[in-house]
């Protein structure tokens, strides 16, 4: 057995037990990673219960930058048990196994083509420390410190993180000093060090940020214009309400006055907080809920209404595991359908699908001006793999100069000039008509709000002819808002490439990676990350120069491919799904394993050269 060996290329995975203050060590031992210029990108996987369960940390580490889990373990650190047997078998052929010598194991419980590096961790704790819950948390440091000796982590890093977070509380910094101590004092002593894998400070993080994406969302939010958010508690959203409320306690409160120019409500629930927003957002306020898929099913009814009488609100889905409770903090792409088409009767919703934090910021900040300028719920798309783990990113940027987008909003001085005011007539084609604010004039430009039928000015109406002038003039608004959305992104291969793939949101850096195995392996793809919904005009034309193109999301029942054909009018005969639904972010490997698997089955061999 040859052990595996790689510099700042490799990945480690903690096994432990969810309560046991683990999270924390092992985001410290991230951040020191990231610290010697490294890029590294971990991803938290826990249970969705308080504490007892198995919980999963797996750190990424590679040199080019790659933020997509690849698939497979190099280094194990075993502190659970009950998920050994099936821990051991992630571990590549010539990796590593870390785990807590303190009771012997069986030769049967080791695998002879790994290394098993045993420490005696609870031996070490049980003679350090008399208090049951410091010898659980303070376990957790020990194992860094031995990992800053087997991987050549600069412990200094470390020490330097603990310097910050326990800045004005020496009390709680010198015990977390001497247990990092503890670990690497008895590795360099007992262990051999470093191993086959190993990092090297490097200069390959720039000026990229560490950020998650609920926080940047929430910021988004902020510099967007929003000053209401609604919400009900759930995972895994609640987070960006609560970031929500920390910025506007910096950033949304009158200096002069102290008076805070935001209102944050936390409703009783779902559909209260929706209405909340919905009304906020009718009263000219920018607004917006955050949730999760069972929300968006509570929601539904609201989100008609407001589709209906055309108010703008936004909506930030962070999508999980369904279908019912599901997986509650586990990742999927399974509300793609729900949102589109939320709410009964034909109704079509704006999309937006952000693929990191950066882009949390911007397309959320962006969704305040398409909610306006169309009149609309806005939606914007995210999931738990981008909304709750950290990852490296381009830092954010804003233009001061910026004004926002406040749509056709009829003025007191064109009211008293004697405008028009019809609020449900489109008067230039683009199907989106005038509104006014609440008490814009005295005497004109009030309507009655309903959700039932109309006419164009907003007078009730059963008429056929008046409905279906309706109908179709939301039609027209969807399809200028096709004009409005982001555009996809194209990513070219660098040579001619017979497949395409569409893929888009947290699927987008283990597609990266995977574009590049697939082109050293001469399958060379050209692929499109979509932004938006409506679809462009250019998904049809990358569909239509390819034989056949890849849809890869993460549901079961192609979700994103049932939009392309139902709404993008795309032939389905040429579209081939890609399908990852476990819960788990999707890798590089799956995505390589797939395309591989399908690209060989459809080469075609000319004839002169098979005869």
């Amino acid at each position: 057995m040859t052990p595996i060996t790689a510099i700042n290329d490799f990945v480690v995975k903690f096994a432990n037990v969810n309560g046991s203050g683990s999270a924390s060590a092992n985001e410290l031992f991230a951040r020191a990673i990231l610290r010697m210029g490294v890029p590294v990108s971990p991803r938290n996987i826990f249970p969705s219960n308080i504490q007892g369960l198995p919980t999963w940390y797996e750190v990424r580490v590679n040199e080019k930058g790659y933020q997509g889990r690849r698939g497979g373990v190099d280094l194990m650190v075993s502190m659970n048990p009950q998920t050994w047997d099936n821990d051991l078998r992630e571990i590549e052929t010539g990796g590593y196994l870390f785990y807590d010598s303190s009771k012997p194991l069986p030769p049967s419980k080791f695998r002879s083509d790994i290394t098993a590096i045993g420490m005696p961790l609870t031996e070490i704790c049980n003679a350090t420390y008399s208090d049951p819950r410091q010898r659980q948390l303070f376990k957790n440091i020990i194992y860094i410190g031995a990992l800053s000796a087997l991987l050549d982590l600069d412990h200094k890093e470390i020490e330097k993180l603990f310097t910050e977070q326990y800045k004005g509380k020496e009390a709680l910094l010198q015990p977390n000093m001497k247990a990092l101590h503890l670990g690497r004092d008895y590795a360099l002593q007992h262990l051999t060090c470093p191993l086959g894998i190993r990092l090297q400070r490097s200069n390959n993080v720039g000026d990229r940020i560490f950020a998650d994406g609920n926080s940047a969302a929430a910021l988004g939010a902020v510099y967007g214009g929003a000053s209401v958010c609604a919400w009900y508690p759930i995972t895994p959203s609640s987070s960006l309400a609560e970031a929500f409320m920390g910025y506007c306690k910096k950033l949304r409160v009158d200096s002069e006055s102290g008076k805070n120019k935001y209102a944050i409500v936390q409703g009783e629930d779902e559909l209260a907080s929706i209405g909340i927003a919905i009304g906020a957002g009718w009263n000219g306020a920018r607004a917006f809920t955050a949730t999760s898929g069972p929300g968006i099913s509570l929601m539904s009814e609201f989100i008609g209404l407001a589709y209906f009488a055309e108010i703008p609100v936004v909506l930030i889905d962070v999508q999980r595991g369904g279908p019912s409770t599901g997986m509650p903090t586990r990742t999927q792409q399974s509300d793609l359908l729900a949102c589109a088409y939320a709410s009964h009767g034909d109704t079509k919703h704006v999309l937006l699908f952000p693929e990191d934090p950066t882009e949390c910021f911007e397309l959320t900040a962006q969704a305040f001006d398409l909610a306006e300028r169309l009149q609309t719920p806005v939606f914007v798309m995210t999931d738990l793999d981008i909304g709750m783990n950290t990852r490296l990113c381009r830092p954010f940027a804003w233009d001061d100069s910026k004004e926002y987008d406040r749509g056709k909003v009829m003025t007191y001085e064109r009211l008293e000039a004697g405008a028009d005011f019809g609020r449900y007539h489109d008067i230039d084609g683009d199907g989106i008509p005038f509104r006014t604010y609440p008490g814009t004039h005295p005497t004109k430009g009030g309507y009655f709000t309903r959700g039932t039928t109309k006419n164009r000015y907003a007078q009730y109406s059963e008429a056929g002819p008046d409905y279906v002038d309706n109908m179709q003039r939301l039609m027209r608004k969807f399809e200028t808002a096709k004009t409005l959305v982001p555009k996809p992104l194209l990513y070219p291969a660098e040579k001619p490439a017979r497949f395409g793939a569409i893929f888009y949101g947290s699927t987008s850096p283990a597609m990266e990676e995977a574009l590049d195995v697939l082109a050293g392996r001469d399958i060379h793809v050209n692929a499109l990350r979509v932004r938006g919904f409506p679809f462009a005009d250019e998904l049809n034309d990358f569909v239509r120069s390819h034989p056949w193109v890849f849809v890869i999301e993460q549901n079961r029942d192609a979700q994103l491919k049932t939009l392309l054909v139902n709404d993008g009018k795309i032939n389905p005969s040429r579209l081939i799904s890609v399908l990852h639904y476990d819960g788990t972010p999707i890798t590089a490997r799956f995505i390589v394993d797939q395309i591989s698997q399908h690209a060989g089955a459809r080469n075609i061999v000319p004839l002169k050269k098979a005869s």
